[in-house]
């Protein structure tokens, strides 16, 4: 009987500080076992495929945000999500006062501390929310506005924040948007050096930066 193997590319495709499952019996590597320590990925040993299965929910869960302006197009993707089995965290607001920066942040810090697996964020526009989102270590934000970009953001570029303009697309194009968004794999190959690199460019200028995140209990000041 063959078993499986966790090596440290798995690793890698996981946010840093979220839980990574194995099942019982699986072999780690010593460099998966070590990235996961770097990168605060809590090793969870399940019983069985069936107890990894349940766990692995967590692969569910969407954080979703909207300032004023994306609001409307927040409210129509919401049931859309939930219908096709997503657990949806809203990190909306309707308040006038409550700007992009503050919401974007939000859906950004949920991925970042593994309350969340994947996040979609709008606004106006959906560039200024990509800009706020990239900037939070670990997420690779990408603003799409059709289906070939939101395809190319998750097969060549792996990433994890998807961020549309509410008052540029229509409630059919997001749900065309998002469902190819969801629904692609990451190529890996050729792709995961590429972002190996982005990631060492981010680690390169985090070296002599120290970054709380609201909610983050790894990072105590």
């Amino acid at each position: 009987m063959n078993r499986k193997v966790l090596t440290e590319q798995d690793v890698k495709r996981l946010l840093p500080g979220s839980p990574c499952y194995v099942e019982a019996g699986t072999i780690l590597t010593p460099l998966a076992r070590e990235i996961a320590d770097d990168r605060q990925n809590t090793i969870i040993v399940c019983a069985n495929g069936e107890e990894l299965a349940s766990l692995k929910a967590y692969n569910r869960r969407i954080a979703l945000g909207a300032d004023p302006t994306g609001w409307t197009l927040k409210e129509q993707l919401k049931p859309f999500l939930q219908d096709d089995g997503y657990l949806v965290l809203d990190c909306s607001s309707h308040h006038e006062l409550v700007d992009y920066p503050e919401v974007a942040l939000q859906v950004a810090t949920l991925l970042k501390t593994g309350k969340a697996h994947l996040g979609i964020m709008i606004d106006a526009a959906g560039i200024g929310s990509c800009m706020v989102a990239n900037k939070v270590p670990g997420i690779r934000a990408a603003n799409c506005y059709d289906r070939l970009t939101a395809l190319n953001s998750r097969e060549q570029n792996d990433a994890n924040l998807l961020t549309l303009g509410g008052e540029l697309i229509s409630f059919d194009l997001a749900t065309s948007i998002v469902s190819t968004w969801l629904n692609t794999p990451f190529a890996g190959g050729p792709q995961q050096k590429r972002i190996s690199r982005i990631e060492e460019v981010e680690q390169q200028f985090l070296q002599t930066t120290i970054v709380a995140l609201p909610g983050d209990s790894t990072c105590a000041l």
